[in-house]
């Protein structure tokens, strides 16, 4: 027999294997964008002599959704946009073998700062982050000062007190010898990609190189306190409570004193 007589499943098998997944190329994907924050993805497969035992969708390696549903069409709602819900979906028809396309939703570029406010010594050594994790990836980052008077680009090479470091989804920006006078700004970081442009703002606050001695102050202020505090308890001492102390130390003398006296007359007698 031919290989022209072999129907479309038997040709899957050998060129993908019985247990290998293959991705078919008659399978139809859409993406419908009902809002900003919603879109619905669907996945038409076209051949009908595959026998379809389930759907299943998945974003990365992790399911997100699994059905035993025998039709030849799968949809998936995605919500959450602009942030986690874009990147690539994939759907999956559950039959033999199984089949699978990949469904891109893209967005532009949403930056987050891990900290909207940042902290930094004076001296000592800034770091300001931020990051995206839409789809498409960053191609290119950038970072501005915020002043009252203006808005200034950083470069790697507009100064040796500042280092740009961007790796895809992530950039940093590092400002050695931090100075209260001079670096104490709004800084903002934006990302562009293919779709377009996004960013965010982070304040950027320095502490004065005193800021560590403070807590130190603090405690010996406290003990300096607490000392005044009972010299004066002791200088104002009621002096009933002295003449008491006095008259008792007294009394116990005089008792002491008739005691041996008492003792000296009984040896005489004897």
């Amino acid at each position: 027999m031919g290989l022209g007589l072999l129907t479309l499943p038997a040709v899957l098998l050998l060129l993908c294997g019985r247990r290998t997944e293959c991705t078919d190329p008659d399978i139809t994907t859409n993406a419908v964008y009902m809002s900003e924050k919603t879109v619905i993805l669907s996945c038409n497969l076209s051949v009908n002599s595959l026998i379809v035992s389930g759907h299943r969708w998945l974003k990365g390696s992790k399911v997100l959704h699994e059905d035993k549903d025998t039709s030849n069409v799968m949809t998936y709602n995605v919500t959450g946009l602009p942030g986690d819900g874009s990147g690539q979906y994939t759907c999956e028809f559950l039959t033999t073998p199984d089949v699978r396309m990949v469904v891109n939703v893209s967005v532009s570029p949403q930056v987050l700062h891990l900290k909207a406010s940042e902290h930094g010594n004076e001296g000592d050594t800034g770091v300001l982050t931020c990051q995206s994790n839409s789809f498409p990836p960053v191609t290119d980052w950038a970072w501005y000062i915020v002043s009252p008077n203006a808005v200034e680009v950083i470069g790697n090479g507009s100064s040796d007190r500042y280092v740009i470091k961007s790796t895809g989804n992530q950039t940093v920006l590092r400002i050695s010898n931090v100075d209260i006078e001079k670096d104490q700004n709004e800084y903002t970081c934006n990302a562009t990609n293919e779709l377009g442009t996004g960013g965010d703002v982070i304040h950027f606050k320095v502490r004065s190189r005193l800021a560590a001695l403070w807590p130190f102050l603090g405690i010996v202020g406290e003990v300096v306190v607490l000392v005044t505090i009972i010299f004066i308890y002791e200088k104002r001492r009621k002096p009933d409570e002295v003449c008491e102390d006095e008259d008792s130390a007294t009394g116990a003398l005089k008792s002491n004193s008739g005691a041996n006296n008492d003792n000296l007359r009984q040896r005489n007698s004897n």
